[in-house]
């Protein structure tokens, strides 16, 4: 069966963002109420603006405020009365090396990766109940699954949620939720064009960037129909798992990985050059602001 998206309540943390962004233009085209949170105001509103529909709205926060967090659930109690689809998709990366950060940077990404959908999950369950088919779909990652040495915040974070995740698909699914997440490898959003022009992980460029719109199909078959997890690019999630069966030879596997992830980063800068996103100053990459 297909998803019913008319006058369901989606809320999604990063609304604003890449994914979040198209994810709401898609669910709005279908009938969906969005209600959708970033920390971004000025970018939160051209997104709200562009939905199709009406009854949608924004919510700015800071997603490392509990009390922030708890006020937004009581805004949209108060205007909705409900949860239907809770999509907890906000997330950040650096290319700073763990040895070489600070504290409090480790702390903050792991407060925004990690702990911020699950206490917002937490949050949210007293109006998920209150729909008739209540959904909680995270954005995970490929990076949940195989270790990107260069960003081990992101995948700390990363296999900590898809961890949980699966625990609360055996927890919830008896107590009428349905829990799942989407799998995405690299996908073609500001944040990687950022982390490709400041080093990142050359893993991720094994295979060209997903478009968005990938992602974006990942999660309407994830809502047709439920699972614990959805890959909108089997054919590297199947090369990674097969990869981690064998935790012990990575060493030996990483240097095949890598050749090919670094011949796909060149190929990926020249790309965003071409695109106006990126260029070269004094031979060092940035983004074209």
């Amino acid at each position: 069966m297909k998803y019913d998206y008319e006058e369901k309540v989606i809320v999604i943390t990063g609304g604003a963002g890449g994914i979040g962004s198209h994810l709401a233009r898609e669910f709005s085209e279908r009938g969906a109420k969005l209600v959708l949170l970033d920390l971004n105001s000025a970018r939160l509103h051209n997104v709200l603006n562009s939905l199709t529909g009406s009854g949608h709205h924004s919510i700015p926060l800071d997603l490392t405020d509990r009390n922030a967090i708890t006020a937004a659930i009581d805004e949209i109690s108060t205007k909705y009365g409900k949860i239907d689809v809770l999509i907890p998709n906000a997330a950040i990366t650096t290319t700073d090396r763990f040895d070489e950060r600070s504290i409090d940077s480790i702390e903050y990404e792991l407060d925004i990766n990690l702990r911020s959908p699950l206490v917002i999950i937490r949050s949210s369950i007293d109006l998920l109940k209150k729909s008739d088919d209540p959904r909680i779909i995270t954005t995970v990652s490929l990076g949940g699954i195989f270790p990107l040495g260069e960003t081990p915040l992101y995948t700390i974070s990363k296999f900590g949620l898809r961890g949980a995740m699966l625990s609360m698909s055996l927890d919830f699914g008896p107590k009428g939720i349905k829990v799942g997440s989407v799998m995405p490898s690299a996908t073609d959003t500001p944040m990687l064009q950022r982390e490709a022009v400041e080093g990142g992980n050359s893993l991720q460029f094994m295979d060209p960037p997903q478009k968005t719109e990938d992602v974006v199909k990942a999660f309407i078959k994830m809502l047709d129909k439920p699972k614990f997890e959805v890959y909108p690019k089997p054919s590297e999630s199947w090369l990674v798992r097969i990869a981690m069966l064998f935790p012990s030879q990575l060493p030996s596997l990483m240097p095949l990985f890598v050749g090919k992830g670094d011949r796909g980063h060149k190929r990926y800068l020249k790309e965003l050059e071409t695109r106006g996103i990126a260029k070269q100053v004094n031979g060092v990459w940035e983004i074209i602001e």
